[in-house]
């Protein structure tokens, strides 16, 4: 059975999404960036001697690292943009709603 009280209330609620979206755009979450994966870090031994002797692989694990550091911080940047244009759109979505709703 329709409960209009119930519905009021529900109502009433819709005027926190921009703020939702806002705060999960500012804030982010591992889901929405999936996509750009941190590389590891770097490993290098306590061990002088291991570190010699592995020079070459440390060296490579090194430049491998800032190659796919840069990678990500451009993921992350257009991940960045992508949200802020669909917030924007959403969020112009959202006072169209509320002008055909009379609620503005």
């Amino acid at each position: 059975m329709f409960n209009l009280e119930d519905f009021c209330q529900s109502m009433k609620m819709l005027h926190l999404i921009p703020q939702v979206i806002v705060l999960s755009v500012a804030v982010g979450s591992p889901a929405s960036s999936a996509t750009c994966l941190a590389p590891q870090r770097p490993f290098v031994p306590s061990d002088r001697s291991a570190v010699v002797a592995f020079a070459n692989l440390i060296r490579q694990d090194f430049e491998t690292y800032i190659r796919n550091i840069q990678r990500h911080f451009k993921c992350l940047d257009a991940e960045r943009a992508r949200a802020f244009e669909e917030t924007s759109a959403v969020s112009q979505e959202y006072g169209r709603f509320l002008r055909g709703i009379g609620s503005e």
